[in-house]
């Protein structure tokens, strides 16, 4: 029997227990998740499309995983697509299927190898959040963006049990650092129940 890890995912804390869960989740991800109709991907790539009028500028998949992300953007016509994970495994998986420009680890102790303004858009697609990277990177992701570029995320129903991350979408789109472009409520993995807000945001 294949062992499972959608019931672990939302309760692991840390950097090495997410890396660890991740390393062994890799080869069984895309099935387990596609079981449970995973959502998240294509309604995020569907929300950057329709504000998106250069489909050749370069994006930064942050959080690809196994690439389920990039094939989302990939569908709705973005053409070059870098993606940046914390495992390996994962990352192996996503170069099977041939989408991005590149691919690298990133390493949350080392400080953030994206200068601002390398990409119009950055996509976090289910990567921040319970049992994923911590509220920091909202902010570190949102500051790599030069003036316009789109920032699409997603919080899940575990995350959305804190308050802490609408609020800090809030506080920004209050203080001017940033413009909201789309926000919906919506189905994540229907499969267990679970939904996902997804946002768009567009730096000022």
């Amino acid at each position: 029997m294949t062992e499972t890890f959608l019931d672990k995912a939302y309760d692991t804390t840390g950097v090495n227990a997410t890396r660890a869960l991740y390393r062994k989740w890799a080869n069984s991800y895309d099935a387990e998740v596609s079981e449970n109709g995973y959502a998240t991907p294509k309604r995020c790539a569907d929300a950057l499309g329709a504000v998106t009028s250069d489909f050749t500028a370069p994006i930064l998949d942050f959080g690809c995983g196994t690439g389920l992300s990039g094939l989302a953007l990939s569908l709705v016509g973005f053409k070059a697509i870098d993606g940046m994970d914390l495992t390996q495994d994962m990352l192996d998986q996503a170069a099977e299927k041939n989408l991005y420009r590149s691919l690298s680890l990133t390493d949350p102790d080392v400080a953030f190898p994206v200068e601002k303004g390398n990409y119009s858009a950055i996509s976090a697609i289910g990567v921040i959040g319970a049992g994923a990277a911590p509220l920091e990177v909202f902010d570190m992701l949102l500051g790599a963006l030069g003036s316009g570029g789109k920032f699409v995320l997603s919080f899940n129903d575990s995350t959305l049990k804190n308050p802490a991350f609408e609020k800090r979408v809030g506080a920004v789109i209050k203080a001017g650092v940033a413009d909201l472009l789309f926000e919906e409520y919506g189905d994540h993995l229907p499969g267990i129940n679970m939904k996902s807000k997804v946002y768009v945001l567009e730096k000022t």
